[in-house]
C-alpha cells in the first residue's frame, strides 16, 4: 500500500516522463512537492524496492517500471474528456455524411496517428448483417483484373486477381452465375454457399472451372475474415525508445504480420490497455485498444506506442471515436 506521498511522486515521475522521456531526478520533485531532497530521495528509493520505479545507468534519475505504468494506469490516472482542438477535428469527419463508415474510421484513426505520433490498428469483420449486393470485375490488361464485393450496407472492397490461359466471357459467366445464385447472403455464409452451390454447377458454364472458382471463393474468404488497416507504421521512428535498428526491424515486423496482428482483437467494449508483456504484440510497446459494435459491422481499433504513452489523452481520443462510430452508423439506419 503506498503512502500518499508516495503514490504523489510516482504520478509525477510518470506524467514526466511521457512528456520528457528523460529519467526524472529528486530536485525537480523537491520543488513540485515544496520537501527536502533526502525525503524525496528516500520515497524514490522505497518506490524502487517495490519495482515502481528503474534507475538508468546514464543518470541518477529515475523511470516508471512496467509494474509502475501499471499502478498510474489503475490507481493514479485521471479519467479526462478530450481536449476542445482534438474533439473538433474529428468532429469534421464524423459529420460529414457522404463518408462511409469505414471511410470515418481508417480516417479518425489517420488523424490520432499523427495527433499522437503513435501507430493506429484496425481489426474489422463485417457482421452477418452485411449482405452480398453483387460481385463485378474489371479488366486492368489481359491476365489482371479488379474483383469489386459490394454488400448492401454499401461496404465495397476490392482485390487484384489475376488469371493466365482464360477468356474474360468465362469470368463474367462466373460473376453473373454468383450474382445469380448467391446475392442476398449474408457475407460470411457466402462462402460456404459457394462451395455447396456454385461449385457443383459452375463446370456447366466455365471451362476453366477450377482456377476461377478458387479465385473468386478466396476474394470471398479475404473479404469475410478480418481486415486489417495499420496507419502511422513509421511514427514508431519518432519514439526515442526506439533508436535502435534491430528492434525497429523487429517492431514493423510485427505490424506487418497480419496473423500476429489478429491477435489483438478484442471481445470486450471496454477501453482496455496492455503493457509491455501484458499485450500478444511486443513487449516494447503498450496497446490501448477497444471494441466497436454496430448493425453492420464490429471490429477492434487499437492504438500501439511505447509504454511512455500519453494514456489520459490516447483513452479520451479511443472513446470518443468508439462512441461516434457507434451513433454514426445509428444516424444511417
Amino acid at each position: 500500500m503506498l503512502t500518499g506521498r508516495q503514490k504523489e511522486i510516482l504520478k509525477l515521475i510518470v506524467l514526466n516522463y511521457i512528456q520528457l522521456a528523460k529519467p526524472v531526478g529528486s530536485n525537480l520533485l523537491c520543488k513540485k512537492l515544496n520537501c527536502s531532497s533526502a525525503t524525496v530521495r528516500s520515497e524514490m528509493a522505497a518506490l524502487e524496492e517495490l519495482n515502481l520505479l528503474e534507475k538508468t545507468h546514464i543518470s541518477s534519475g529515475r523511470i516508471p517500471s512496467e509494474k509502475g505504468y501499471r499502478y498510474y494506469v489503475d490507481h493514479l490516472m485521471n479519467p479526462k474528456e478530450i481536449n476542445g482542438e482534438d474533439m473538433l477535428k474529428l468532429q469534421i469527419i464524423f459529420r460529414n455524411n457522404e463518408l462511409e463508415l469505414s471511410d470515418c474510421l481508417n480516417q479518425s484513426l489517420k488523424l490520432i496517428s499523427e495527433l499522437t505520433s503513435y501507430t493506429s490498428i484496425v481489426l474489422g469483420k463485417a457482421s452477418h448483417e452485411n449482405h452480398l449486393k453483387e460481385m463485378n470485375v474489371v479488366p486492368l490488361d489481359t491476365n489482371n483484373m479488379i474483383a469489386i464485393v459490394i454488400t448492401d450496407k454499401g461496404h465495397v472492397e476490392h482485390r487484384k486477381v489475376s488469371f493466365k490461359n482464360v477468356s474474360l466471357d468465362e469470368i463474367k459467366k462466373t460473376v453473373n452465375l454468383i450474382n445469380d445464385l448467391i446475392a442476398g447472403t449474408p457475407i460470411d455464409e457466402v462462402s460456404s454457399k459457394l462451395e455447396f452451390e456454385v461449385k457443383p454447377i459452375i463446370g456447366r458454364y466455365v471451362k476453366e472451372h477450377e482456377m476461377v472458382y478458387n479465385t473468386f471463393y478466396q476474394v470471398f474468404k479475404d473479404f469475410s475474415n478480418q481486415n486489417i488497416n495499420v496507419v502511422g507504421r513509421n511514427n514508431i521512428l519518432k519514439q526515442p525508445e526506439f533508436n535502435n535498428v534491430e528492434k525497429i526491424k523487429n517492431i514493423f515486423g510485427k505490424l506487418d504480420d497480419t496473423e500476429l496482428l489478429t491477435n489483438i482483437d478484442s471481445d470486450n467494449s471496454d477501453i482496455k490497455i496492455y503493457i509491455g508483456k501484458e499485450n500478444n504484440l511486443d513487449e516494447d510497446v503498450t496497446i490501448v485498444q477497444t471494441k466497436y459494435r454496430t448493425p453492420s459491422e464490429e471490429g477492434t481499433i487499437g492504438i500501439v506506442g511505447p509504454k511512455r504513452m500519453d494514456y489520459e489523452r490516447v483513452v479520451a481520443l479511443l472513446e470518443f471515436i468508439k462512441e461516434n462510430i457507434e451513433d454514426k452508423e445509428d444516424d444511417h439506419e
